[in-house]
């Protein structure tokens, strides 16, 4: 399990989680935790191989008022995408 930073087109920064292999409900746990440390327009990309993450994560985005982007299929995992909401 890895993190990085990188710029983002849109808004400055994304953030880049390496939560494969992890299950239920440590993906969703990871990932509401970098939320919090995110600002405003920054987006979180996460990359998990637990089939419940597709239920998960559109889940969380919503209780926290952030905006779940979507997601993709690579090779042998899933890519989710989370733009940090603005600040209520």
């Amino acid at each position: 399990m890895s993190a990085s930073l990188s710029p983002s087109a849109a808004s400055g920064a994304e953030l880049r989680l390496d939560l494969r292999g992890l299950k239920c409900p440590l993906p969703v746990l990871r990932a509401q935790k970098e939320l919090a440390r995110l600002a405003p327009g920054e987006r979180l990309i996460l990359e998990c191989t637990d089939p419940m993450a597709a239920i998960d994560l559109p889940n969380l985005a919503r209780e926290t008022g952030d905006i779940y982007e979507g997601r993709h299929e690579e090779q042998g995992f899933t890519v989710h995408q989370i733009r940090k909401g603005p600040i209520s």
